[in-house]
């Protein structure tokens, strides 16, 4: 088990408010504290689901009672229409986040109306979560739908398969332009970027989307310091010849058997 003490205050404080609040059906913590790569300087991500149509005044209560019990230095909360059965906000419980000299303490909260696509979690994707309250017994394990990942794992290789060569014209173009910002961001967007999700269909398909976060625990050891090399350095060019010639291995290996692409 992960060592969550340094936010045992707010744990504590979660089991309680399901215990007092009846719309507040089911607590647990997810993120990697339960997917791995949790350290000093992690965020704790925590899901609560309420009772269907109650999620937006479950949420607005408990970032009332949060700033009330907690010294919440700093609230980002996502617009309103981020989400269409609840409201997500950052609550900064240290005065500054941006200081790494000392252990991170932020709440990522996420407040949904109770539905299966957020009870029930596939454990390959987001880890096993861990329960702070689910007196119902309503938080489950369950797999994502398996033909809509491959449908997105076999689009995401076409795309990059037919995109190859463009791509590649896109950031030389602007190398041999001067256009250093732009070479940069086609070098980012069209190299780096589908190459990190052709990675992760190869080697870990069944968190394919979870883009460049995460490279050190999802891949194969070395691979992420060898996408690191890609995105620094002098030399743009070897950089993106780099990227375009591992992407096209990774093509190679992965075209012919887009029917195999399963988890």
């Amino acid at each position: 088990m992960t060592d969550l003490s340094r936010y045992d205050d707010w744990l504590a404080w979660l089991r309680s408010t399901g215990e007092s609040d009846p719309d507040v059906r089911a607590v647990f913590v997810a993120g990697s504290a339960v997917t791995g790569g949790y350290d000093v300087h992690s965020d704790l991500d925590v899901e609560v689901l309420a009772t269907p149509g109650e999620a937006v005044a479950v949420y607005r209560r408990l970032l009332v009672a949060a700033r009330r019990d907690f010294e919440v230095h700093q609230v980002w909360e996502l617009p309103e229409a981020t989400y269409p059965d609840g409201r997500q906000a950052f609550l900064n419980l240290t005065p500054d986040a941006g200081d790494m000299s000392r252990p991170t303490r932020i709440i990522d909260l996420h407040v949904s109306d109770l539905a299966d696509q957020h009870r029930l979690v596939d454990e390959r994707r987001h880890g096993t979560p861990y329960l702070i309250h689910d007196p119902e017994g309503l938080v489950g394990l369950r797999h994502d739908d398996e033909e809509a990942m491959s449908r997105a794992r076999h689009e995401a290789v076409e795309q990059a398969a037919q995109r190859r060569p463009t791509a590649q014209w896109l950031v030389n173009r602007a190398i041999a332009r001067g256009d250093a910002v732009e070479a940069n961001a086609f070098h980012f967007g069209y190299g780096v970027t589908p190459l990190v999700r052709l990675l992760r269909i190869r080697h870990c398909p069944a968190r394919h989307d979870f883009g460049l976060r995460y490279l050190r625990t999802d891949l194969p050891p070395g691979y992420a310091d060898r996408v690191a090399a890609l995105l620094s350095g002098d030399d743009l060019h070897a950089r993106s010849d780099a990227t375009f010639a591992w992407q096209d291995q990774l093509l190679a290996e992965l075209l012919p058997g887009l029917e195999g692409l399963t988890v």
